[in-house]
């Protein structure tokens, strides 16, 4: 009878803890930082160099709002003092060169010398950084003035921009651009190396080499100039109505 419960009861046991175990000790090391830049509308933003998840939206604020989450793959590597310099090594940086245009770059180590305690850092690294950047995952969360121009240079991942009423171009290496647009006038040259565009509005499409897709629309200026590159992914673009956003108020909450 014993022996039978043992046999019951252990098997049960652990069902429970181990996914305790698992959970603390495959805790993912995270970070996350805010940064806010008094920005007026009207102005043109170009963010460089960025990967993983890159979510802009349009909101009514006079200002910049840059959040970006830190973590790395795989869970890390158990130990803190390990893991924080590697998150620590990516950095997201802004600079702005007038009082209406602001540079929001991504800047992973030298390829000399990969993780140095984040001290160690290559101005020329602000290329796409799907191979330098150690492991670490990034997702940001940008809110910006509406009629905002956006110049977006994107590696790997996924780019979605909402509620932005002025002019954007944006390329990516590998994954999806999806645009959400209000109601307007938009002139669109959207095209991919290798999968399809996808687009609420009327235009027209082409098949480029059985692999890639080319979809235009133009309307007469003024317009909305939309220019969007993919490598290997897809374009979406959305039509959506005013009433039917979520309202963003300061802070992003």
């Amino acid at each position: 009878m014993l022996k039978k419960l043992l046999i019951v009861f252990f098997p049960s046991l652990l069902a429970v803890m181990l996914p305790l175990f698992a959970a603390d000790e495959f805790k993912q090391p995270q970070v996350t930082n805010t940064e806010r830049v008094d920005f007026p509308p009207g102005g043109a933003i170009r963010i460089d160099g960025s990967y993983g998840s890159l979510t802009v939206e349009g909101w009514d604020q006079p200002a910049v709002e840059i959040t970006v989450t830190k973590s790395l793959r795989f869970g890390g590597s158990k130990r803190q003092d390990q893991d924080q310099p590697r998150l620590e090594s990516v950095k997201v940086v802004t600079q702005r060169s007038s009082d209406t245009q602001l540079t929001i770059s991504t800047v992973v180590p030298s390829r000399s010398k990969p993780f140095a305690g984040g001290h160690d850092f290559n101005p020329a690294s602000l290329v796409l950084a799907r191979k330098n950047n150690g492991g670490v995952r990034l997702e940001y969360q940008i809110y910006v003035p509406r009629d905002t121009r956006l110049a977006i240079h994107h590696g790997t991942g996924l780019v979605s921009v909402s509620g932005v009423t002025a002019d954007i171009d944006a390329s990516a290496g590998r994954g999806d651009i999806m645009l959400w647009l209000r109601p307007g006038s938009y002139s669109i040259d959207a095209k991919t190396k290798a999968g399809i565009v996808s687009s609420d509005l009327t235009g027209t499409a082409l098949n480029q080499y059985l692999t890639g897709e080319r979809f235009t629309h133009v309307d007469p200026a003024p317009s909305q100039r939309l220019y969007l590159r993919m490598g290997f992914g897809g374009i979406t673009i959305k039509e959506i109505y005013p009433e039917s956003e979520v309202p963003v108020v300061a802070n992003g909450k």
